[in-house]
């Protein structure tokens, strides 16, 4: 709800001023909803979307409170013309170029140091890797939200590119998905920016808090405002002039309101350039002491990629010479042939008197022969140990760079605990977000009695769960362990799971059947590009939603490795889905028995 004019400071939650109601009335936003929560503002360019968000940034930092934003056109770092905040991408301009690699520190700054951020990724000339940034940063400020805990605000422009409504989602994309489903609990927020909402995921907009809709004209983009707030807004939305905006929220009394948005203090930098001169304000350097701490990352990566690339130099340069030992190898032993097919022929045409051997100039050569192909043999040897022992090393240090430019098995594990924990609480009774059991009384002896009841009789379902297991296997009917991939899958619980996989809810099931056969054809993992070749996938994202899909039902595991992403069958998994049928059949069996 909005404060009102009439309503004391002292008595209600800090709120920032973005604009101002027909009527006149300042419009206010609660600022703890807006760290947390979802939001969604959007229209078409010049209507004032991009001003709305610079605007909300502003009264932020006026307040003192740290977020970060994806800069997909380099319009945000004109606030350093009022605010120190760090400003990284991959262009000069920036405080430091960063990459990949940066990513746990900068989430370390934003969250622990509370510095803003601009992260620019409109100088990265290969979006692959503007892409694992974004996904890299995303996934740090997700998992160290789980211990900070602290209200922070990722702002995402153009968010349409990321989580687009059309095809399926990529890895970037399924990470903003998980933040705005489940990073308000975290005390992480996130705000999408975007011209075309036709072309945003719509499972997106509709879970949002609160929404600004500035002017919009293309059909699709005012059928969602229809389908969002209202006929009656879907064809006043198109006259809005610039600035304004329709405004929902979930703290307001009104439905809608219509508001005019202030304009920001700070440069506009993204404004289409004119004829007029244009003089560009001196901004401000946020301190030298954090840009250091990013240099040194950028620092040891380099040395690490400049060592590789020494080793590998002389890999190469050991491999030419084992070829040249190994030419010259070749050469004597076809100089050994030359020699012994001479001494023979001298045996052959020798006189009465005999030659049993061949001159002695012929055997010495030979002699030295042998010894140097046995010393050429030796060096071969040892160049061959070396350069294994070279290649070694670069292994080690690619895995190194590997470990640092990527996170995804930590986050696994800790996504993997995250959900054991809500399991649990849902076992319990106990509310995710509140920490408290759900209808919990009153009274809190009364809630200690329920959580102890309820702890006593998970003991009690484990126990019985052991004395059926212990009794099934007593009688002799143990689940037989399968030896190979398609003895798995023609598995009639095992056949269960991948059925319910091919749900008509999920938008790849297609491809579900398709990706285990490629596992099956190829006997092992499989990288996404060569399911999507094999299936005629446009695009690896499509592959990627449906393994993903069958990763969460344990029927196969995705691991990176050289840059790809590999699936293969979850064998562990599928066991435990064996089971836990088989366990499940026991029971019932032995219950009716009772």
């Amino acid at each position: 709800m909005a404060m009102s004019e009439t309503a004391d400071p002292e008595d209600t939650a800090p709120e920032i001023v973005v604009g101002e109601t027909v009527d006149g009335k300042p419009y206010r936003l609660p600022v703890e909803d807006v760290l947390t929560g979802r939001a969604f503002v959007t229209g078409k360019s010049g209507s004032g979307k991009s001003n709305t968000a610079s605007v909300v940034a502003e009264e932020l930092l006026e307040r003192g409170h740290p977020f970060l934003v994806v800069d997909v056109d380099g319009e945000y770092h004109g606030l350093k013309q009022e605010y120190e905040l760090l400003h990284v991408g991959a262009t000069e301009r920036c405080d430091l170029q960063v990459g990949p690699e940066h990513a746990e520190k900068i989430a370390e700054l934003a969250l622990d140091q509370d510095v803003p951020i601009v992260l620019d990724v409109s100088g990265f000339v290969d979006g692959a890797v503007a892409d694992a940034l974004v996904e890299n940063v995303a996934e740090a400020l997700f998992r160290r939200e789980q211990e900070a805990r602290r209200p922070f605000l990722l702002v995402v422009e153009e968010v349409h590119e990321y989580i687009p409504q059309q095809g399926g989602l990529d890895d970037v994309g399924e990470t903003l998905i998980r933040i705005a489903k489940r990073g308000r609990k975290r005390g992480l927020g996130v705000a999408g920016i975007s011209q075309r909402p036709a072309d945003v995921k719509k499972d997106f907009i509709t879970q949002c808090d609160w929404l600004v809709w500035h002017r919009l004209t293309w059909e699709n983009d005012t059928d969602v405002v229809k389908r969002v707030v209202g006929g009656d807004y879907a064809a006043a939305v198109e006259d809005l002039g610039d600035g304004e905006a329709f405004v929902q929220a979930d703290w307001s009394e009104a439905d809608v309101e219509r508001v005019q948005m202030r304009r920001k203090r700070t440069v506009d930098l993204g404004a289409t350039p004119g004829l007029d001169d244009f003089e560009r304000p001196e901004l401000k350097s946020i301190g030298e002491d954090l840009v250091a701490e990013l240099e040194e990352i950028s620092a040891e990566e380099e040395r690490r990629r400049d060592r590789i690339a020494e080793l590998e130099a002389t890999i190469d340069e050991k491999d030419e010479r084992i070829a040249e030992l190994e030419d010259e190898v070749e050469r004597l032993r076809t100089a050994d042939e030359t020699i012994d097919l001479l001494t023979s022929r001298i045996k052959a045409t020798a006189d009465g008197e005999g030659v049993e051997t061949a001159p002695d100039e012929l055997q010495e050569r030979l002699e030295e022969k042998n010894e140097r192909i046995r010393d050429l043999e030796a060096e071969v040897d040892d160049l061959q140990a070396e350069r294994d022992t070279l290649q070694e090393r670069v292994d080690e240090l690619e895995a190194e760079v590997e470990r640092l430019g990527g996170i995804e098995d930590r986050v696994a594990e800790a996504e993997q605990i995250e959900q054991q924990l809500d399991e649990a609480r849902e076992v319990l009774g106990v509310d995710a977000q509140e920490t408290a059991p759900r209808n919990a009384p009153d009274d809190v002896e009364d809630l200690r009695a329920d959580l102890a009841t309820a702890q006593e009789t998970i003991q009690d379902l484990k126990a019985e769960n052991e004395r059926l297991r212990e009794r099934a296997e007593q009688s002799g009917d143990e689940l037989q362990p399968l030896s190979d991939y398609q003895a798995f899958l023609e598995d009639d619980d095992v056949q269960a799971v991948v059925e319910e996989a091919k749900d008509e809810e999920y938008p790849a099931a297609k491809y579900h059947k398709g990706i285990l056969a490629a596992i099956l054809d190829e006997g092992g993992p499989v990288p996404y590009e060569e399911i999507a070749d094999r299936l005629g996938a446009s695009r690896t994202n499509e592959v990627s939603s449906a393994a993903t899909t069958l990763e969460s039902l344990k029927v196969v595991t995705k691991e990176k490795r050289d840059g790809q992403t590999y699936v293969d069958l979850n064998v562990d998994g599928l066991n435990e889905v064996r089971e836990a049928a088989a366990r499940r059949r026991k029971t019932e069996e032995l219950m009716d028995s009772l």
